[in-house]
């Protein structure tokens, strides 16, 4: 299978778990989908979700660290009293970030938008973008990234997250399930697709089908995909089933 492959880094990063509200805000180890959406989004600097494009991903860190930060509590209208929490980051962050949809090249090329790795201080830059060649194979190894629960060959953290968010605010979460963080080397015996390259396997979270409902400030409306005329393409094998799903 034909994908583009985009290389991005940044100095640090951090995925909130929603989990924890206040206090101590730990990280997730690898970025939910809606956050991969989202980069996506301001690279294209129109909405992206998983109407448009298809993608998969390896993310690697370097470390993990906690740090000090202020945050405002609203007490009224005008007025909010100020904090300090401890918040957990990751280090020297990397992400290989693939997508069969080709269209999105030219977005990473020149982002519209400063790309993200988690929250709004959280800069990152690309460093490469390539056209490869995904190959199917009967087994491969899976490791550093998010993969559908459950499945009797995967195992990690299991967390329920969100795959996008609606335009309009407040956000609203959108395609929750439960998702596997595999940051253990697993290895998959199946059909599957790799990096023939970096010799793991890259899972290909699919496309859905279908005209869909885009709030905004404005005025609710319909929207297609950004690709109107998509076939999605022929990945048996990469969408692991998922039983009462």
């Amino acid at each position: 299978m034909k994908v583009i492959r985009v290389h991005i880094t940044g100095w640090v990063s951090s995925f909130r778990n929603p989990l924890f509200i206040s206090g101590f805000q730990p990280t997730l180890a690898l970025p939910p989908l809606s956050s991969i959406y989202g980069l996506l989004t301001a690279a294209k600097g129109e909405w992206v979700t998983p109407h448009d494009a298809a993608i998969g991903y390896v993310f690697q860190s370097r470390g993990k660290a906690v740090d000090l930060e202020t945050v405002y509590e609203s007490a009224g209208k005008l007025s909010a009293k100020s904090n300090i929490n401890k918040r957990e980051f990751l280090v020297k962050p990397e992400i290989y970030l693939y997508t069969p949809d080709l269209w999105l090249r030219e977005a990473f090329a020149r982002p519209e938008y400063p790309l993200l790795l988690g929250r709004s201080s959280d800069l990152a830059t690309v460093t490469a973008i390539e056209e490869i060649e995904l190959e199917r194979v009967s087994e491969t190894t899976y490791q550093d990234t998010l993969l559908p629960f459950p499945h009797p060959q995967i195992y990690g953290q299991v967390q329920a997250l969100p795959t996008h968010f609606t335009a309009e605010m407040p956000r609203k979460p959108l395609g929750m399930r439960a998702y596997c963080l595999v940051t253990e080397k697993i290895c998959y015996h199946g059909d599957a697709l790799q990096d023939p390259e970096k010799k793991w396997g890259v899972y290909l979270h699919e496309r859905i089908p279908g005209d869909f409902h885009v709030p905004d400030e404005r005025e609710p409306r319909i929207r297609k995909p950004i690709d109107r005329d998509f076939e999605i393409a022929t990945v048996d094998g990469v969408q692991m089933p998922l039983p009462g799903l």
